[in-house]
């Protein structure tokens, strides 16, 4: 940065005194407000951070120093919540990216269900192209399943979203099939989880240690073709353990209350960071 266009030391010592004022602003807001979910707090706080970026982006420019001080991205924290204090329904809205990372696995794939369902029969079929092997695949198996299988269907994971939003009734029957996220209110969110590599970089490297010796998928060879009766016995066996799992969870007590949802089953994925929010 040039010299004429540095902060002069009025502006910094000026943004300095923002950030007073935002301080004092904010412990006032905390001090007087009506519920956890204080609209004034939320405010306040997003004016406390925006005041002090800006001295810390002057105080660089003009000193090169820095603050000690993590400012948190205002667009990854949630609204206000303006929902049902106590939800009558909810809405699990899921989003999952993929990239086509092997167009020949995915074919393979999907041909060797069209032909199961065709009675054997092989030859061209809806599994021809990568477009009609998606619709057989999808139309196989559950979005879940695709999920813990996808290097299987040559497929590679990208990021994932999950809202869980609280709504006063549920919906008519069909009432939101053709656009179903154009009625996401955010302020309405009871808790969110994402999952994307971005998130890598803010992992402590020391805390994973532990993780050296794991095999994120130790049953699945994604080279193997696996028959579609095997598939079935482990998806039995998988319905079971889950089962069981949840009975011990709701004996220990350990889920998380309402508004304070427990640790996201997506948390487990190896390589690939997590981020949750709740209220």
């Amino acid at each position: 940065m040039s010299d004429a266009a540095q902060p002069t030391a009025a502006e910094v010592r000026a943004a300095a005194e923002a950030v007073k004022t935002a301080l004092d602003r904010h412990l006032a807001a905390v001090e007087r407000r009506s519920g956890e979910d204080d609209p004034a707090v939320y405010e306040a706080f997003n004016e406390l951070a925006a005041a002090a970026e800006e001295y810390d982006e002057l105080l660089y420019d003009r000193y090169d120093e820095v603050t000690p001080f993590e400012i948190p991205g205002t667009e990854d924290a949630l609204p206000p919540y303006q929902g049902p204090d106590e939800a009558n329904a909810l809405s699990v809205l899921i989003r999952r990216d993929y990239a086509v990372a092997e167009p020949p696995r995915l074919l393979a794939q999907a041909q060797r269900v069209a032909d199961l369902d065709a009675g054997g029969q092989g030859g061209a079929g809806p599994a021809d192209t990568v477009h009609g092997a998606l619709g057989v695949l999808f139309g196989e198996f559950e979005p879940d399943e695709i999920a813990s299988r996808h290097k299987e269907f040559g497929l590679e994971e990208g990021d994932s979203t999950l809202w869980v939003t609280a709504a006063d009734t549920p919906a008519e029957p069909g009432e939101w099939l053709d656009a179903p996220f154009d009625q996401a209110d955010p302020h309405r969110v009871v808790c969110r989880f994402d999952v994307s590599a971005v998130f890598d970089d803010e992992l402590d490297a020391d805390g994973l240690d532990g993780l050296d010796g794991l095999d994120a998928d130790p049953d699945i060879d994604p080279d193997l073709a696996v028959p579609l009766d095997e598939v079935d016995e482990i998806d039995e066996l998988d319905e079971v353990d889950v089962t069981e799992g949840a009975e011990e969870a709701g004996e220990s007590g350990e889920s998380g209350g309402p508004g304070r949802p427990g640790a996201s089953g997506e948390a487990g994925r190896a390589g690939r960071g997590v981020r949750g929010a709740g209220r």
